[in-house]
């Protein structure tokens, strides 16, 4: 939690504003801020070292080439005595061309520092690990990184030398102080500190905006949604980008005026219904009430009243039946009694019904009945309601004076019925919602708005098809269209055939 705390205290305000716990922000930080921190780290931390190790062999080669000297400065010491060293040494230490770079010590045939090229006594206190080193190893050599007794850090590096007989003569060392040199580091380590620093900046604030393009749509796409779902379709995200997160944002907008839509044809659909639900039962009432007032006395009353009554039952019946049939489709619950039906049988008798109101109405009702049609396989209740809804909205949205035809013919193993109308027509902007469920282009018409949806629902379980072609101002025909049972069963066929000849050509 202490890294969490660390990095908000650091990061721009608009990003610690849309930090959350489980948040994307959050996880930014901890995955990428995090791993590019730790890539970071790891590499200044190996540069360090790196830089460091440079620097010292650097220091380290230079001591090695300056003992490298006493080979050609002692080229006869394998013959010397520990006094003619002690001499020649001396005059090496104080002449040392070295001495603003390293100290050079000259040690004794006993240990002892006798001279060293600052020209100070020594430190006889001060270890010296190299030296002991040196006297132990194969190649005469010692060498120690460490500090003195006043704390300054040093290099060491003792080379002894020995007679040709392998007596030990004295030794040469030479210190140099790595206090500069630990300071070039440290300033090194500090410029890549700030490189560091500078790029986890930069990463930030890039990262902040790119947060920002990410964690604040997804915050207001939030918002909205729940406004939506609160019941508010009004309610639209700003949005100007082109990238995933924008066309998401098309697509909420998008369904947001989907969803208004489909609660105001909701709306429709409920006040539609009322208002179909309570004309009949007004004219119900009313004309109960009237008969309950004057009995039996007026005979020719009675008898209108009952015939008024038991028709507005028979028109209350089959709104609620539309009802019902409405949520069966929408449940899927909506199941078909198939049967060998002649569907020419049940057109003509659909137009019949009509016959007498068209006339009523002052409208022309044509049907041009075919000799014959192939029979079909279907529901004959549901494909009598198809027929009755069709040529009922083509009676209502026809003026007086209107024609409305029916015609039927077969062709290629489908039957066609054409319904069309000289009436007002569908304007081309609701055409493309005409059969969606509770949609109403024209609002004036009394109807509930779904006797198209429903009958769509029935033409595709029965694998036929209703099309709709409408102009406005000219008319309207609706094709509906359906197998015949010839033709079914020459599908099954032909599909049994093509299985038996796949199984031959797998075999």
């Amino acid at each position: 939690m202490g890294s969490v705390t660390w990095f908000r205290d650091r990061l721009p305000g608009r990003i610690v504003n849309v930090i959350r716990r489980d948040g994307i922000a959050r996880r930014w930080i901890f995955n990428s801020l995090g791993i590019i921190l730790i890539v970071l780290i790891t590499l200044i931390i190996t540069l360090s070292f790196v830089v460091q190790g440079y620097v010292y062999n650097m220091i380290r080669s230079t001591v090695y080439g300056r003992a490298g000297e006493l080979n050609t400065l002692f080229p006869s010491y394998m013959e010397m005595t520990p006094q003619e060293f002690g001499v020649t040494a001396r005059a090496y230490a104080e002449n040392s061309s070295s001495k603003e770079m390293m100290e050079t010590m000259v040690i004794n045939f006993s240990g002892k520092v006798i001279v060293t090229s600052t020209g100070f006594p020594p430190d006889e206190n001060q270890p010296m690990p190299d030296y002991q080193q040196a006297l132990s190893s194969d190649d005469d050599q010692g060498e120690w990184i460490g500090s003195l007794l006043s704390g300054e850090k040093v290099m060491a590096v003792t080379r002894v030398i020995r007679s040709d007989k392998g007596n030990y003569l004295g030794a040469i060392r030479y210190v140099v102080s790595l206090e500069e040199a630990d300071r070039q580091i440290a300033s090194i380590i500090g410029a890549l500190l700030l490189a560091g620093f500078l790029i986890i900046m930069f990463v930030i604030v890039s990262g902040s905006y790119f947060i920002k393009s990410i964690v604040v749509p997804i915050q207001q796409i939030g918002a909205t949604a729940r406004q939506i779902a609160q019941g508010d379709f009004n309610a639209r995200i700003e949005n100007s980008s082109e990238d995933e997160i924008g066309q998401l944002c098309r697509t909420i907008n998008d369904m947001a005026v989907e969803l208004g839509a489909a609660d105001r044809m909701k709306n429709d659909f409920i006040s539609s219904v009322s208002h179909e639900l309570r004309t009949p039962l007004t004219a119900i009432k009313g004309w109960a009430e009237t008969m309950q007032e004057m009995g039996a006395s007026d005979p020719e009353t009675f008898n209108k009243g009952m015939g008024v009554i038991i028709r507005e039952s028979e028109r209350l019946s089959g709104i609620v039946e539309e009802l019902l049939d409405f949520s069966r489709m929408q449940s899927g619950r909506m199941t078909l009694m198939m049967d060998k039906i002649d569907i020419l049988a049940e057109l003509g008798e659909a137009v019949y019904m009509f016959t007498d109101r068209a006339v009523s109405e002052g409208k022309t009702l044509l049907y041009d009945e075919p000799a014959m049609l192939s029979p079909v396989l279907g529901d004959i209740n549901r494909l009598r309601q198809v027929f009755v809804n069709i040529i009922d909205n083509a009676l209502k949205y026809t003026d007086t004076g209107g024609t409305i035809s029916v015609s039927a013919g077969e062709a290629d193993g489908y039957i066609r019925v054409v319904i069309s109308d000289n009436g007002c027509g569908i304007p081309a902007e609701h055409m493309p919602n005409i059969k969606k469920k509770f949609y109403k282009a024209n609002q004036t018409i009394r109807g509930s708005g779904i006797g198209l949806a429903l009958a769509d629902e029935i033409m595709a379980l029965h694998s036929g098809s209703l099309d709709i072609e409408s102009h406005e101002g000219i008319g309207t025909a609706v094709t509906i269209t359906i197998p015949t049972i010839d033709h079914i069963e020459a599908a099954k066929v032909s599909g049994s055939t093509g299985d038996s000849a796949a199984q031959e050509e797998r075999k």
